[in-house]
């Protein structure tokens, strides 16, 4: 049974596949206010982010093509912002990295993640460490039972972004500093899923970016990864059972009904990402004014 996997089992399939990482219920932002006095941005390289075999989740937070539009179409700005799952990358990914000129790289993970999987950053970009989740996770996902307990633990961590105060203080650091922080910057969590997804959500959003588009670069994870996640779950059966591998299969990727569980316990409590910003996270308008006016032309 999968209840019996060992600890050291279950922390690794939580370090490398949880945290990598709702329709109807997503939340628009309020208009964008205006930028304030005297800041400026110049928009970074249009291309498309590469595509890396080592970091198979890596993306630009503006979409790829056109990006995506915002409030009155807008396109967003692209090399602005990079998302990703675990920055770990081979020499050759690392020299595609390189190209990008990234100046800062922020670890969301926890204190375990980033031991077992340390990041391998390109020269030039600093590392931050804004840890996100508190609390053993790991205890928490060593005890399910089934799929809907794993599905259950999944809506629950997104729910948690909302209400959790340590959660809340370092999506404050992170955005606070994205906003802050000159030329292109990534962030990033083991799978890029969770607390990678809902900081986008949470940029997205704030530049008006719709609720269908949100959720379909929400699922891109699924895409992304399809090739890790389906490594993870074959090495799952393997060590410990097919039933083990049924079992913990909704933790490897993503489902609407997780991002939809924060979106609601945000509407319930705040009302709109613009409230769950200034009020949960405390941000003022003059930072979302500046992350408002780095994403979009």
């Amino acid at each position: 049974m999968a209840r019996h996997l060992p600890r050291a089992a279950v922390t690794s399939l939580v370090c490398a596949s949880l945290f990598a990482a709702p329709m109807a219920g997503v939340a628009l932002a309020d208009p964008a206010p205006a930028a304030p006095t005297g800041f400026s941005w110049s928009p970074g390289q249009v291309a498309d982010a590469p595509r890396l075999s080592s970091m198979d989740n890596f993306r630009d937070v503006a979409g790829t093509g056109a990006g995506y539009t915002g409030f009155g179409g807008e396109h967003l700005n692209k090399g602005v912002f990079y998302r990703a799952n675990a920055f770990t990358p081979n020499d050759a990914d690392l020299a595609t990295l390189g190209g990008l000129g990234l100046k800062k790289v922020y670890d969301l993970r926890t204190d375990p993640e980033v031991a077992a999987k340390p990041d391998r950053l390109p020269a030039g970009a600093e590392y931050v460490r804004v840890p996100i989740i508190s609390g053993d996770i790991t205890n928490a996902a060593r005890k399910l039972r089934s799929p809907a307990e794993a599905v259950a633990f999944m809506e629950n961590m997104n729910r948690s972004f909302v209400t959790g105060e340590a959660e809340r203080a370092g999506f404050k650091k992170l955005l606070t500093d994205l906003a802050n922080s000159a030329g292109p910057q990534a962030f990033h969590c083991t799978s890029g899923k969770d607390r990678t997804g809902w900081t986008s959500y949470l940029l997205l959003s704030l530049v008006g970016v719709s609720r269908d588009t949100i959720m379909s670069d929400y699922l891109l994870t699924n895409e992304y990864s399809a090739g890790s996640i389906a490594a993870m779950r074959a090495q799952i059966a393997q060590a410990y059972g097919e039933q083990a591998a049924i079992i913990f299969t909704p933790l490897l990727g993503v489902q609407a009904s997780y991002l939809n569980a924060g979106i609601t316990a945000l509407e319930q409590q705040y009302g709109s990402v613009r409230n769950y910003l200034k009020t949960g996270l405390g941000l003022n308008d003059a930072t979302l004014a500046k992350l408002a006016l780095r994403m979009l032309d």
